[in-house]
């Protein structure tokens, strides 16, 4: 049977490195899981593989997408469903690699069937959210839908204004749509996570931030100021920069505070990442380990 590795671990940990080490050994093309890295434009702040990188191993998922395009969880299931039935005849092995964990969880677990949002309700929460702020929509939302406002990140505008976009467009609460089924896949998964010790990451987090600012952070950030009110660019490293722009900060701090968010957001990724129990980990340096176990269970899944 057809085997998807699924390489994942927070930010700056050194996934790209070990995914390349696997698609040399497996000879596949590398399926990016990077919900930011999809957009054109954005290759520094999102340590986008190279140009040089894409050539020496075919990538799918990025620089596909305008920072102004609409993209979803759902759609990003589908059209990874649809590069591996392509791509499975010629390349038995596939990976996918990233730190979007909502975009990993969808291809390996499957995502519930909710309703495409219209563009009309789209633009009238945003403006809503534009005009009111993300308060305001929660609270809108507790009210609608108590159980998934419980469980909902209400910090995250996102998630927020969708849960509030399918309430108004069917009348229903959202959560009435989310089974939480686990959708069986005509393929094997084996997934590896790759771990360091904190000191050890955050330090990485510190020199890569470090080396973005190097590479033209500000200059990326200017040339997409004008479309800084699009979600993809709601991200950390963007954030920061704009309010340099705006003149709200000084540079060394919002060098600082990209480096703290970042810190934060790999936490967020490791406690989403303990929940799952089939990952099997690793330090990054282990990558003849990781081989010989994912050569163990590729032989053991077709005994």
């Amino acid at each position: 049977m057809n085997t998807l590795l699924v390489l994942i671990g927070p930010t700056a940990v050194g996934k790209t490195a070990t995914s390349f080490a696997i698609a040399e050994h497996f000879g596949c093309p590398i399926i990016s899981a990077d919900s930011r890295q999809m957009y054109r434009g954005m290759e520094i702040g999102t340590a986008a593989p190279t140009r040089q990188e894409q050539t020496l191993h075919k990538h799918y998922f990025v620089g596909q997408l305008l920072p102004g395009d609409y993209y979803s969880a759902a759609r990003y299931e589908q059209e990874v469903l649809s590069v591996l039935e392509k791509e499975f005849p010629k390349h038995p092995t596939m990976l996918l690699t990233g730190g979007s964990m909502l975009y990993i969880d969808a291809v390996c677990k499957g995502i519930d069937d909710i309703p495409t949002v219209d563009e009309e309700t789209r633009n009238i929460i945003k403006e809503r959210y534009t005009s009111e702020g993300l308060e305001q929509l929660c609270n809108e939302l507790k009210i609608l839908d108590p159980e998934y406002y419980r469980q909902a990140d209400t910090k995250n505008p996102k998630r927020v204004m969708h849960a509030l976009e399918i309430c108004y467009m069917t009348g229903k609460p959202y959560s009435s749509f989310l089974s939480g089924e686990k959708r069986k896949r005509p393929f094997n998964i084996i997934k590896i996570g790759l771990q360091r010790e904190r000191e050890e990451l955050y330090s990485r987090i510190n020199q890569r931030v470090d080396a973005m600012i190097e590479s033209g952070l500000m200059e990326e950030a200017k040339k997409l100021y004008h479309l800084r009110h699009h979600n993809s660019l709601n991200t950390v490293g963007y954030k920061e920069m704009f309010k340099v722009i705006d003149g709200e900060w000084e540079l060394p701090f919002a060098i600082e505070k990209i480096k703290q968010n970042t810190r934060i957001y790999s936490r967020k990724q490791q406690t989403w990442y303990r929940r799952d129990e089939e990952i099997r980990w690793f330090h990054p340096d282990e990558k003849d380990d990781i081989i010989r176990y994912i050569e163990s269970e590729i032989s053991n899944t077709s005994l």
